[in-house]
């Protein structure tokens, strides 16, 4: 059998980052353009060539062909069976493009989507396209394996989370295994038969090329349920497709960068939800240091506030850690806990502090938008992040829009209280609110604006420039300007979808 792992051309305003996104976003810039890694798409394409199948890494996003490329090679190919993995705001694009590939392949090309959109309304894709398989959870590596076995006759049933149409047109599903897979088991990534190289350059979470991804853990190990029995944030589009946190040994990790290394990559960001601490973390950096990695190769994480001591960050960074990811979303404290976020501000600061001392390079999200938030709400949260940049505590940020992704406890919540301005999927990219809040789209779009206005405060170009000992300190801030003032440009209150320039 042959298996294509596909990401096809898109039509929109940008390159859709589609894969390793919690939360999906076209990426504007004018100047530069990248695509992320996509890791578990990867697994599934390394288990299957494992297993006996030719696979074929598809990925017309990243390579920037066109949608009459991806025919061609489906054809030439004589593909089975394709695989996409799709998110909310180009879930329709996915079903069109579905359409046309069974309308011309009828009777041979099997679909399949994946994903955390259509783990949400598995059903939704078979009433509304050709699909022939969705494949819910976030262990579609497992679970698409188990499906090709099935179709090519080595396992005799589908497992859990595997919906499709019976000879009768009915609708019908495994159910979902909550306790997901056991990740000490899931083989290495075959980085060549996935193509790294095409995903390694303009990342904003990485200061050295070439560069690539890894993800030791699904998802984050923060599992407080929220008031609808969800266990972690509540915007979070991952609660859904990780439903219980696994994470491999530090030895697999330690083993990954090692042959990581050999390809000459010089930096790893693991995309993990929040990456592994106490044991396994001290076990992890002291492997980097013995193995002498940390020679080699920096490394980035996202991490939670308050969850190390000032001690683990000096370690960390002992251990060859450069940059660390923290979820601030808001300064007011009613929000962070009504996000179910488990932290406070005053953590947060301190975190990033100690990191920054510990000489690690800290960046914080933040989210505005929120239905019960006021334009003063927001405002203090603007001026918080300008004060963690006065104070030297962060190197970057992300600003965005708040999102309510089908899935997650908050759009649950949405739909309740009747927030949720519109219902069409293409409006959920981050780029304009689609929930009601007490501000205006201008009002919004400003605040996420005056965030990055922080980027050019003099005490911060003032640091960045002390801060520059070699060039590669020089081209990462000239690209963080760039990615700043693209940011300014996604945000303007009026601005004109195009088409993105590799689907042409």
């Amino acid at each position: 059998m042959k298996i294509a792992i596909c990401y096809p051309p898109l039509y929109g305003p940008g390159v859709p980052l589609l894969s390793q996104n919690r939360q999906f976003q076209w990426y504007r810039s004018p100047v530069t353009s990248y695509v992320i890694y996509p890791v578990v798409p990867a697994y599934a394409a390394t288990a299957l060539k494992k297993n006996g199948y030719d696979v074929y890494w598809l990925d017309y996003v990243a390579e920037r062909k066109s949608y009459q490329e991806l025919v061609d090679t489906i054809r030439r190919e004589q593909i089975d069976l394709i695989a996409m993995e799709t998110k909310t705001p180009v879930v329709k694009q996915h079903w069109r493009i579905i359409n046309d590939l069974k309308r011309q392949f009828s009777g041979r090309l099997t679909c399949v989507l994946m994903g955390d959109h259509v783990t949400a309304f598995p059903e939704e894709s078979l009433r509304r396209s050709k699909v022939d398989y969705v494949v819910t959870g976030g262990d579609f590596d497992i679970r698409l394996l188990n499906l090709a076995n099935y179709l090519s006759g080595k396992e005799k049933s589908l497992k859990d989370g595997i919906y499709y149409r019976t000879s009768a047109a009915r609708i019908e599903g495994t159910g979902g295994d909550k306790r997901g897979h056991n990740l000490e088991n899931v083989p290495m990534i075959d980085r060549e038969l996935t193509k790294w190289q095409l995903y390694s350059g303009d990342n904003g979470n990485f200061k050295y090329k070439p560069n690539t991804y890894t993800m030791i853990g699904r998802d984050c190990w923060w599992r407080r349920p929220s008031g609808d029995g969800k266990a972690g944030c509540t915007f979070c589009s991952w609660t859904s497709i990780f439903p219980t946190w696994r994470v491999g040994k530090p030895e697999q990790l330690l083993d990954e960068i090692g042959s990581l290394i050999k390809l000459g990559i010089k930096e790893v960001f693991d995309d993990t939800g929040t990456f592994p601490v106490g044991e396994w973390l001290q076990t992890f950096c002291r492997g980097m240091i013995s193995r002498r990695y940390n020679k080699h190769i920096t490394v980035g994480c996202n991490m939670r506030a308050g969850a190390l001591k000032k001690s683990e960050f000096m370690l960390m960074k002992r251990a060859g850690f450069r940059f660390i990811l923290y979820g601030l979303e808001s300064v007011n404290q009613n929000t962070i806990d009504r996000l179910n976020k488990g932290t406070t501000p005053e953590s947060l600061e301190q975190s990033v502090r100690w990191a920054k001392e510990a000489g690690l390079a800290p960046h914080v999200t933040i989210m505005f938008g929120y239905p019960w938030e006021t334009k003063e709400d927001a405002g203090r949260t603007v001026r918080f992040a300008h004060h963690l940049y006065r104070e030297g505590y962060i190197d970057t940020l992300q600003a965005t829009i708040l999102m309510p992704y089908p899935g997650t406890s908050l759009y649950d919540e949405a739909k309740k209280n009747r927030w949720l301005r519109t219902m069409n999927y293409d409006k959920y990219d981050m780029s304009q609110p689609v929930l009601k809040c007490p501000m205006s789209d201008a009002e919004l779009k400003h605040v996420v604006q005056s965030c990055y206005h922080a980027f050019w405060s003099p005490e911060y170009i003032i640091r960045r420039l002390k801060a520059v000992r070699k060039i590669d300190d020089i081209t990462f801030a000239g690209f963080q300007g760039i990615k700043y003032v693209s940011k300014l440009l996604d945000f303007r209150h009026k601005h004109r979808d195009t088409v993105a320039y590799y689907s042409k």
